[in-house]
Parts: C-alpha cells; sequence; structure tokens
C-alpha cells in the first residue's frame, strides 16, 4: 500500500491555498491535513495534527515564516519545512535555512516539482527549485579569498572546487562528468566538505560557501 504523506499549507492569501490544495490532491499519494493562514496558526494546528511536510510562506502577518519554521523544527523535529517563495524573497533563503527548511519551492511550480520536493524532503534530503537557485548562485565565482572565519586549510582546493559545483546545483553525477572524475570520488569528497564545515545538506552548503566567502555572488 502507497504511504500517504501528510502536509499543510500555511500562506495569508486564501485562493493561492485552495488553488495549492486542488493541485496537491490531485496525487493520491499526498493528502493536505490542514491549512493555516500564518505561522501562529501552524504551531497551534500542529498541538493535534501530525503531518510530514509544512509548505510555509516566507511573509505572512502574525508570525512569518522564518519564526514559524524556527519553532516547529524545535517543537516538531520530525516536521520537515519547504518554504513556498517569490521571486522576491530570495534575500530570506538563507534565513530560512538558518531556521532549518529543507527547501524552496517557487510559488509557480508544477505538480510534478512539488512532489518531487515533498518526496525528496521526507526521504531526508532537500530540495530547491532550480529555478531559483540558478537566480541565487548563476553568478557565483570563486572568491579572491577566504573569510577570517575560515581557514584557508579547512578545505583542498579539489573540495572548494566541488564545493563550488554543488552551490551551482549540479549533481554528484553531473560534477563528476564536468570534472572528468568518478562519481565515486565526487560522492567521497561531498561527505569530506559535509563533515568538514559541519553542514547536513546542499542549502547548508551554499549557506557556509557565501557567509565565508568560498564563493561570492
Amino acid at each position: 500500500m502507497e504511504q500517504i504523506i501528510k502536509i499543510a499549507i500555511a500562506d495569508d492569501h486564501e485562493l493561492f491555498r485552495e488553488g495549492l490544495v486542488r493541485l496537491i490532491e490531485m496525487k493520491t499519494s499526498l493528502k493536505v491535513e490542514f491549512q493555516a493562514a500564518n505561522g501562529e496558526e501552524v504551531i497551534e494546528r500542529l498541538k493535534t495534527s501530525t503531518v510530514d511536510v509544512v509548505l510555509m510562506d516566507i511573509d505572512m502577518p502574525i508570525m512569518g515564516g522564518i519564526e514559524a519554521t524556527r519553532k516547529v523544527c524545535e517543537l516538531y523535529p520530525d516536521t520537515k519545512i519547504i518554504a513556498l517563495s517569490m521571486h522576491g524573497d530570495r534575500e530570506y533563503y538563507f534565513e530560512m535555512v538558518a531556521a532549518g527548511a529543507k527547501g524552496f519551492l517557487l510559488k509557480s511550480s508544477e505538480l510534478q516539482e512539488v512532489v518531487a520536493a515533498v518526496e525528496n524532503v521526507c526521504n531526508g534530503g532537500s530540495y530547491f527549485s532550480q529555478e531559483l537557485l540558478q537566480m541565487l548562485v548563476g553568478q557565483l565565482r570563486p572568491a579572491d579569498g577566504l573569510s577570517e572565519e575560515v581557514e584557508t586549510e579547512t578545505l583542498s582546493a579539489r573540495e572548494t572546487e566541488i564545493l563550488i559545483e554543488v552551490c551551482r546545483g549540479l549533481s554528484n553525477q553531473e560534477i563528476a562528468d564536468k570534472l572528468f572524475i568518478s562519481k565515486r570520488t565526487v560522492d567521497k569528497h561531498r561527505a569530506n566538505i559535509l563533515e568538514k564545515t559541519g553542514c547536513r545538506n546542499s542549502a547548508n552548503l551554499v549557506y557556509y560557501a557565501i557567509k565565508n566567502k568560498l564563493i561570492e555572488l
């Protein structure tokens, strides 16, 4: 029997919520457990409802998505957060990642992408809209120098090279093809990068890389 993933939708625009509900419920593997107009409602509803994923708008009244994400991750660590983003929300990207969001979807995303995002985060991964990721890091280039917060020995030259490609949104196989090395080698380097930086996923790596000036926009 197919496992049903329970979803909550938090957005202050009712028409958008209703449209997203109709979109999601076209998939029998997904079920909208509840809707909320702000982060405070999400916290309140989670006291009596269990959901796997909250699709969280960033800009909401009373309690916005950043604070709500932080509280959900603290109180209900098994519940994953995917941020619902507009093109103009990208300045909040790193704040949402720091708060605990596991992914980002543009509000214009199609059903196939919503399903992929939900399934990825439920399986312990992360998902970031390729369109949004390209907007964020399409112009990334290696920085001329490192921040004083990071020792230059932390990552090897190859690890730094791979980190930059991760930030550009490339998969391990795509990185391997680009650098003419095996995927297994990329897997090993990526694991080392995560361990050395203390990051948990690609979102954290992008945050780490820009914060520490390993790359710049």
